[in-house]
């Protein structure tokens, strides 16, 4: 078995499930991947997030209404999830799924760990910024992993990442 474990920004496309795939053609290995999907947990990020809508800034005092949007970002972040997981399902990968509330790189970290990956691949959209000052996730990870990673940007074809 070949462990991959794959950390994510949000839900793949299909051309994302394609590229990933290709990537482990003709290994002779089963490969195994391990879905990790980030959801904002921290209440005052998702009240300031929540707090300027449309210019204008709305008081987000209620617990209960932090509660509910926090909710809402666990169940969205779970479909996103599962509609990934089944896209690489859908190509006959064997396929875990974990959505985390954790920092992205300390729940790779653990999940490398836990499943014992051969590989990584860290799926973003491109941040310009933090790529140059190397505090983006890739950059992190690879100061901390035994293994080799991969950076792909995603909803882009391989061709157009060079």
């Amino acid at each position: 078995m070949f462990d991959v474990a794959l950390l994510i920004e949000r839900e793949l496309k299909d051309l994302d499930a394609d590229q990933i795939v290709a990537l482990h053609e003709g290994l002779d290995d089963t490969v195994r991947y391990h879905l990790l999907l980030p959801v904002e947990s921290d209440s005052a990020v998702l009240a300031s997030s929540m707090g300027a809508l449309g210019g204008q800034v709305v008081p987000m005092t209620e617990p209960a209404l932090l509660d509910e949007v926090q909710d809402e970002v666990v169940r969205a972040g779970q479909s996103e999830l599962e509609a990934s997981a089944a896209l690489l399902t859908a190509r006959g990968q064997q396929v875990s799924a974990t959505l985390t509330e954790d920092d992205p790189i300390d729940a790779l970290l653990a999940l490398v760990k836990e499943t014992a990956s051969s590989e990584v691949i860290i799926l973003t959209e491109p941040h310009l910024v933090k790529e140059f000052l190397q505090i983006d996730w890739t950059s992190r990870a690879q100061r901390k992993l035994d293994v080799p990673s991969v950076h792909l940007l995603e909803h882009v074809p391989f061709d157009a990442q060079r």
